[in-house]
């Protein structure tokens, strides 16, 4: 069932489109105008694509774009989907399976992340390296079709090194301070109370946010390698240094790291 919905979604944009997408990228609030890099092909909105979601998040575009970012032809989500919103983990992985059966080779997500480490800042760009999923569902959770990829994907190689280490390189290149850190996904909408971000401190988070670990166990699964930028919005560690948070506030910091994430993103594209 989920394949042959895969396929009807392909069949659809290919008719709009003779292009062959390498890479994928999910612009997350963060990237979003990397589509101004772009030149586009296509752009169709994601009502229209069988069996897609429609984005409902304020700071997101709901639109599937297909065409150039330098020499590299690529498929980009301008905006991207999350569990809160009502959709099933499989909803909000579906756009990943297209791009994977679109023929992308490499998958780049971006994202807006609290910060759970002292040392992280609001502003601050960083690269996850490893996740923490304790998002109640997964998208891999019922029977398993095998032209998806295995029943029990390892995940020990889930990011990969050679992205970040590019990622790091085009970073120090352009005096972009940079972090790699731990990424904790958390099923929201709501934020965490103190004592939450205490406990994702004390396991080992980085980062906390309510996206991109979905996508990624989804791409894992297809044997797709990832990279995740991620912008930090605001301080959740220590406690005392914890201030109201509000959508705006979110997008206004993500709107002033937006240019160096996306000098990042392009001359990754460009030298992979």
């Amino acid at each position: 069932m989920l394949f042959d919905q895969v396929q009807e979604s392909i069949q659809f944009i290919r008719s709009k489109t003779t292009l062959q997408p390498r890479f994928g990228i999910v612009l997350g609030t963060g990237l979003g105008n990397l589509t101004k890099e772009i030149k586009v092909d296509v752009e169709i909105p994601y009502q229209d694509i069988p069996h897609f979601p429609v984005s409902t998040v304020q700071s997101h575009q709901s639109k599937l774009i297909i065409g150039q970012l330098g020499e590299q032809i690529i498929v980009a989500m301008a905006g991207r989907f999350h569990h809160y919103e009502g959709y099933s983990m499989k909803e909000v992985t579906f756009p990943i399976r297209v791009m994977k059966m679109l023929g992308i080779e490499r998958l780049i997500i971006s994202n807006v992340s609290g910060s759970t480490n002292a040392e992280i800042e609001a502003g601050d760009i960083v690269f996850v390296k490893d996740h923490i999923n304790l998002q109640a569902a997964n998208a891999l959770r019922g029977e398993n079709d095998e032209r998806f990829g295995p029943r029990f994907p390892d995940m020990l190689h889930t990011y990969d090194a050679t992205m970040i280490e590019l990622a790091e390189q085009v970073a120090d290149e352009h005096n972009i301070k940079t972090h790699q850190g731990v990424y904790i996904a958390l099923q929201g909408p709501n934020l965490e109370t103190p004592a939450e971000y205490r406990f994702l401190n004390i396991i080992g988070g980085d980062l906390v946010g309510m996206s991109t670990v979905p996508e990624v166990i989804v791409a894992r699964h297809m044997d797709v390698p990832v990279f995740v930028i991620s912008v930090v919005s605001n301080k959740c560690f220590p406690i005392e240094s914890i201030q109201k948070t509000t959508l705006e506030s979110v997008i206004e910091v993500a709107r002033v790291a937006e240019p160096k994430m996306t000098t990042i993103v392009k001359e990754m594209v460009q030298r992979l």
